[in-house]
């Protein structure tokens, strides 16, 4: 499906499959394979990593949140044992006891303790620490130990000593709590007993948030020793992971065990799990500092299930690209057989060629099957785009010449002509065209060959052209930038021998003075691309005849004279041959930019340059632009201004462009005086065709050894300095010293 329907001379030339070429196709393929395979695991592991990343940022949001309450329930319960000790009935109890009073209390004591979920018991102790009675029998009556007890005690008044975590058995199980403990005293300190209120760290959590006890989000709490206290009856238990209370980790993980032991909080990515915990404060006092631990865990099958819609979507696509990539290496690989297919068949072709000039095959059809890259290049044409073109097509015929040459195919097998090859160079070509059988005899082909003949007609033209030259009655002459002849017609050899002058030199030929002038010529050639004047005139003779002279330039790539086409006519004396000035034109024409002006500039004579000055004249003024539309108008005005100075502007004066609404004109042998009189008298000319309104003139003059851009800078302070003077604005500066 990649090959054209082109007929082929032998069978090698189709496409065929070598074995090296399958190898190469299925180790392409073995290699794509596992690159998608090894690709895509790395994005499903970065993928599940990434979503336990965020579970774990998520956690440990939710840990800080449940630690600062944790605490802060502790502290509530601090302040509710402190205000249960210095209650109304415990105090007339503990002034005068009797079995009524005490009967008050407890009934009073069971509905606080019915009422807070947390809250499991309260008792009383008297002054030796011994057990007195409670709500519940759930907890132990032995004695306080002798550290809360007496002058041995470091705390006391209104502070609440907070326990740490321990374990009793309720209703068959085990229950983390803590108690708090309150010292009752007489008003001279004296202890009149102790209130102890005991408190479920479980049913705390539970209370806090209940899903942190759930198999979702798992939470356990651990002590610095890495005994468990809450959270060990999640089901499914984690392996690894105590499931009992009192269950140590730091015995059954001690990896987990050792990382959580050097940082306060963290991540801890397992085989099996990523884990997050943080240590909390329970109390704030140094004599009673609580720290624990708070950790949490998801699974890692858990965080795979939750990325198995993406994984789903990752196979697909990696299955779908592998598939495009799998077709796009066969095609590519069919599609370099087939080029390389076509590639032979042209060398196969070529090697038909038996000379070494353009050649084409063309079949029966008139349709171009094969062609040499020789022909390529004569046709202008790339090779592959030459392919399958017609005869008429490439030769560029109409349909009445084209028949006749098929004609004269027909007839004697054979035809030769010249014909353009269309290109861009307008190339000369010469086919010739013969008819060949295939060796079947079946069918035909016509074998065309081409021979360019471009420099063979451009030479033809080129003498042609310098026939019509010499044969010209007018005198032409073709000299060099420096006046040096280079060719020249009959015409000018035989004014050249009326003069009999000897000299190669068109500058020494002519008259004298026109050599000093030379250089203006020259430069006037490069500006406007022509020059005429008058030479070589007898005013003395009776015919009063002279040369009409037309020099016109043939400027290089980099705009320097190369050649200089000369033409002389016989013509009548317009001034004195002594007026040698009037061989250079007024210079009366706006120069287009500043490079030209320079070029003029250099081209004056130290003289004329060293007593010069420069006039700046700007007509873009703030009131001029304030209702102006747009810039077509201000170039309207700039050419009506332009136009009045050119009408009155004297000979010799230059003027030029140098931006949009300003302009510069050069004065040559003028003084700072006769430059200042000529500027009012230019303003008064413009004023007079209501041209005058906001335009500013700024005068310069020439100091030693300054260049163009130094001079047109001291205009411009000038013109600066005349747009701050208000009414007279024509302001000079920089005026030569005499």
């Amino acid at each position: 499906m990649l090959t054209r329907n082109l007929p082929l001379l032998i069978d090698a030339q189709g496409i065929h499959w070598s074995n090296q070429r399958l190898i190469s196709v299925g180790a392409q393929l073995c290699l794509l394979l596992l690159s998608v395979v090894l690709l895509s695991n790395v994005i499903i592991t970065l993928g599940e990593r990434r979503l336990q990343e965020d579970w774990a940022t998520q956690r440990y949001s939710e840990l800080q949140a449940v630690g600062t309450l944790i605490a802060d329930k502790v502290s509530f319960q601090q302040f509710r044992t402190q205000m249960f000790a210095k209650s109304e009935l415990l105090n007339r109890y503990l002034n005068i006891p009797n079995v009524g009073r005490q009967e008050k209390l407890e009934n009073n004591w069971q509905v606080i303790t019915k009422n807070i979920p947390e809250l499991l018991d309260i008792a009383l102790f008297d002054p030796q620490g011994n057990f007195k009675f409670a709500t519940t029998d759930d907890f132990s009556h032995d004695p306080l130990p002798p550290s809360l007890l007496g002058g041995s005690r470091n705390m006391g008044g209104n502070e609440i000593y907070t326990s740490p975590l321990e374990f009793s058995p309720i209703n068959g199980k085990l229950e983390p709590y803590l108690y708090q403990l309150a010292w009752l005293e007489n008003p001279d300190q004296s202890i009149r007993g102790y209130l102890v209120t005991y408190n479920s760290m479980s049913k705390m959590l539970k209370s806090i948030k209940p899903a942190y006890s759930s198999t979702e989000s798992p939470l356990l709490m651990l002590d610095t020793q890495g005994l468990v206290y809450a959270g060990a009856d999640s089901r499914p238990s984690l392996k690894r992971v105590p499931d009992t209370m009192g269950g140590s980790l730091k015995q059954s993980y001690p990896a987990l065990w050792r990382k959580m032991a050097m940082s306060n909080f963290g991540q801890f990515h397992g085989d099996n799990a990523t884990f997050v915990y943080l240590k909390v404060e329970l109390t704030t006092q140094y004599e009673t500092r609580r720290e624990y631990f708070l950790v949490s865990y998801v699974r890692n099958d858990d965080i795979a299930a939750n990325f198995s819609q993406w994984r789903s979507i990752l196979i697909g696509g990696a299955t779908v690209l592998t598939f495009l990539a799998s077709m796009l290496i066969i095609l590519s690989h069919s599609y370099r057989l087939e080029q390389r297919s076509r590639q032979y068949s042209i060398e196969l072709s070529n090697s038909l060629f038996h000379r070494d000039v353009g050649s084409i095959i063309v079949n029966d059809k008139n349709r171009v099957i094969s062609a040499n890259q020789i022909a390529a290049q004569l046709l202008a044409l790339p090779n592959d785009d030459l392919l399958d073109r017609s005869l008429q097509r490439i030769l560029h015929l109409e349909d009445e010449d084209y028949s006749l040459i098929m004609n004269q195919l027909q007839q004697e097998n054979e035809w030769k002509g010249e014909f353009d090859a269309g290109s861009e160079s307008q190339a000369k070509l010469i086919a010739h065209i013969k008819t060949q059988h295939t060796p079947d005899k079946k069918n035909q082909y016509l074998l065309i060959t081409f021979e360019d003949v471009t420099e063979l007609k451009k030479a033809q033209d080129d003498a042609h052209i310098n026939h019509l030259l010499n044969e010209s009655a007018v005198a032409t002459a073709l000299i060099t930038a420096d006046g040096t002849l280079k060719r020249t017609n009959t015409a000018f050899d035989k004014q050249i021998q009326l003069k009999e002058c000897t000299s190669k030199k068109l500058t020494e030929i002519l008259d004298h003075n026109l050599g000093n002038k030379w250089s203006q010529i020259l430069q006037q050639i490069i500006l406007q691309g022509s020059w005429k004047g008058q030479v070589l005139c007898s005013p003395n003779s009776v015919e009063s005849a002279c040369l009409q002279a037309t020099l016109k330039g043939n400027l290089d790539s980099s705009g320097d004279i190369e050649y200089i086409v000369c033409t002389f006519e016989q013509a009548t004396p317009k001034a004195s041959i002594h007026d040698i000035g009037d061989l250079v034109p007024h210079r009366t024409t706006i120069l287009v930019n500043l490079r030209d002006l320079d070029s003029y500039f250099k081209s004056l004579s130290q003289y004329s340059r060293e007593n010069s000055s420069l006039l700046l004249i700007d007509i873009t003024a703030e009131s001029m632009l304030s209702h102006m539309s747009d810039i077509g108008q201000l170039e309207s005005r700039q050419k009506e201004v332009e136009i009045q100075l050119l009408r009155e502007l004297p000979t010799g004066y230059q003027m030029s462009h140098w931006q949009l609404g300003k302009l510069i004109i050069i004065l040559p042998d003028t003084d700072a005086d006769n430059a200042h009189h000529f500027a009012i008298k230019s303003m008064g000319s413009l004023n007079d065709m209501g041209l005058g309104e906001g335009i500013c003139m700024g005068i310069a003059a020439y100091q030693d050894n300054q260049s163009l851009e130094q001079y047109l800078s001291n205009a411009e302070v000038a013109l600066k300095r005349a747009k701050q003077t208000g009414e007279q604005r024509i302001c000079q500066a920089f005026t030569r010293l005499s």
